[in-house]
Parts: structure tokens; sequence; C-alpha cells
């Protein structure tokens, strides 16, 4: 199959290229405006299947709008047509199209070029009337406020927002791709699409977001990046990072006992830490009441000693960084860890919540 992508080195075409390789599709004929008028004529001739991404939204003059969206669009679906080429057709609108302005206008009549090239030969033709679209490689000042907003946010430079409770709806650019990809399947219907899963919020929640992420590196809290729209942000986000911004230090504690660095805090899934131990030192010596903590040795052996804080009960485990293994802390006994190996102990650390120096849930009963 030979898939034409129009406008291949921007922000849509790039990510595109890319998946549509990463699903195993090899004959890609990528499409710029380096790309003359024969020989995108040529490829047209040979397509099995046309994505037309290029347009024109930040032109010199208005005139520009009509070549660049309107004309270019019909000049595809005419030679399609003159080819008596039935093969499916994409085109990459706006939601502007349904506005009174010469940008929005000019896309209106692109996307009647493909819906009668569509008609008129039988052929498939989708219509996608994208909302912001937002993800890696966006040109910051150009055409998307996230990708301004995520580049002003890392190099300390002022956001302006005229109203932050104005509303706008995201589409992620790795949704725009796949669903795109899905239309090569052939079992879509002709007409106007759309992109799953759309985003509502609104300009003040995006650059708190924002301000959010970068707080973290000082404060160790992440937001929930894990799931929806904060994982597709934050994804994005770092995507606009310099390679001296790619690392970044944390505070270390240390006495003759090792050290402590804490790692990363949650807001509802608890903190990560690692600490160190020389041979023959006890860390620990204390209970909860309600907090839960996992241990994993990664380097050097260990000795955790727990004792029931109600009932005297004992039990003592031995593991070390050769063979991975979670030790628990439960509520109600105290535990302790020493260091009973010849070098360093390296031991990492989960607590189910956040420590809290007004509550710690931590309590000094030192193991014999």
């Amino acid at each position: 199959m030979k898939i034409v992508v129009t406008g291949s080195k921007g922000f849509i075409g790039k990510n595109l290229c890319i998946m549509l390789r990463e699903h195993g599709y090899k004959n890609i004929i990528e499409v710029d405006r380096e790309t003359s008028q024969e020989l995108l004529e040529n490829y047209l001739r040979d397509a099995d299947f046309v994505y037309h991404l290029a347009g024109i939204n930040r032109p010199k003059d208005d005139e520009e709008f009509q070549f660049g969206n309107a004309d270019l669009t019909s000049f595809i679906a005419e030679k399609l047509k003159q080819f008596n080429k039935k093969i499916p057709l994409v085109v990459s609108s706006s939601t502007q199209a349904t506005l009174n302005n010469a940008y929005g206008q000019s896309k209106l009549k692109a996307e009647q070029s493909v819906e009668h090239y569509g008609i008129s030969t039988g052929a498939a033709y989708y219509i996608y009337r994208f909302p912001n679209v937002f993800g890696k490689w966006c040109k910051p000042n150009y055409n998307s406020f996230v990708a301004t907003f995520c580049y002003n946010t890392l190099n300390d430079l002022d956001i302006t927002i005229n109203d932050p409770l104005a509303p706008v709806t995201l589409v992620y650019i790795d949704d725009v791709c796949t669903n795109l990809i899905s239309l090569l399947e052939g079992s879509s219907q002709s007409g106007y699409k759309s992109v799953s899963p759309e985003y509502p919020t609104t300009v003040g929640e995006v650059a708190d977001l924002l301000r959010a992420f970068k707080a973290s590196r000082d404060n160790l809290l992440t937001e929930n990046v894990g799931t929806g729209f904060t994982r597709a942000l934050y994804s994005t986000y770092l995507s606009y990072m310099s390679p001296d911004q790619f690392s970044y230090s944390i505070r270390s504690y240390g006495d003759e006992r090792g050290v402590f660095s804490e790692m990363l805090k949650t807001k509802d899934a608890g903190q990560f830490s690692f600490f160190t131990a020389h041979p023959g030192i006890t860390r620990g010596g204390h209970y909860h009441h309600s907090k839960n903590e996992k241990f994993l040795v990664l380097k050097g052996k260990a000795l955790f000693k727990f004792e029931h804080i109600a009932t005297g009960e004992r039990y003592e485990l031995y593991t070390d960084g050769s063979s991975p293994q979670i030790v628990e802390t439960v509520p109600g006994w105290s535990h302790d860890i020493t260091n009973i190996g010849d070098e360093e102990m390296i031991v990492m650390l989960w607590a189910n919540e956040i420590f809290d120096r007004q509550a710690p849930d931590t309590f000094a009963r030192p193991l014999s």
C-alpha cells in the first residue's frame, strides 16, 4: 500500500508518519512544502491512500489561505478523479470551518472539495474538524497555546492569559494518529469524523498543571500523571525539555549511619525514597498504627527484626540484593533493619502515605 501524507513535516504529519511505520506500513510517501506540484501529481497517480494534512494557518496575508487550504485540496481531489482513482482521502480541517473568517472559509472549501470527490467517485472520504491538538513536536508561539505554555514554563518565561476561565477543547496527538491509522482498516464510514477522547478544560487549568509539573522537581510531589488528560499534558510538557533539563538533583541527608533521600511523592499513593547503611548499622526501631512501608534491598545483606507491640511476639528474616524480595511493615509491629554484610547496603523504600511532621504515625520502640 502506497500512502501519501501531505504536510509530513508538520506537527500532525511528523507524528503520523512515525506511527504508521510502527504499525508496519513501509511505503509512506511524504509530501512537504519543498515537494513540487509535478511530483505531487506523480505521487497521487500511484497512491492507494491519501492523508491530506498540509495547510496554511499563519499566512503573511489572507490570500494564502485560499491557495494553501482551498486550492491545494481542490487540486488533490481533482487529480484523483482525473486518474480515475477511488482511493480514500482524509483531510485535516478545523472547528473554525463554521466561522465567517478567511481561514475558516478556506477550510470549509477544502472540506467541500473532499466531500464532492467522495460522492462523485464513490471513494471513501473522511473530514476531521480538529479542535486544539496538543502533543510533542508542536511549535511554540505558532498555533498551539499548549506548546507555548509548555515551552515558556520550562524556560521561566511569562505566560499571557487573558481569561483563565476561557473554555478550550483539546485532543492529544497520539489519539489523533491512532484514529487516523484506524481508517486504513477500511471499516469506517465516510463523512465527518472526530477524535476520542476529547478533553474539555480551561486555559487557566492547563497553566496551573504545567506550573505543578515544574514545581515537582523541588517539592517532589507528582500529579496523577498516569492516566487521562494529565498523562497526555505531562508527556507533552516533558517533550519540550532540552537535553540539559533531563536531570535534576534531590536532597540527601547523611549521618554516621549512611544517607537518606526522598525521590518522589504522590498525592494519594504515598512516596518513594532510598537509604544506605554502613556495615553493622541498624535503622528503624519504631512502629506505625496505620502506615505501611515496603522495603527492597538493592545491594547488601539485611536482617529484618519485628516485634508485636501488644503481645511481644518476635520474628526475623534475612534478605539481600542478589535475590530481590519485598519486605513489608505491618501496623502494630515494631521493626528495624540491620546491615549484616561487609559492604554498604542500599535499600529502596515505598510508604503508602507522605510523611507528615505534624502527625507522623511513627513511634520509637527499639528492638533488643
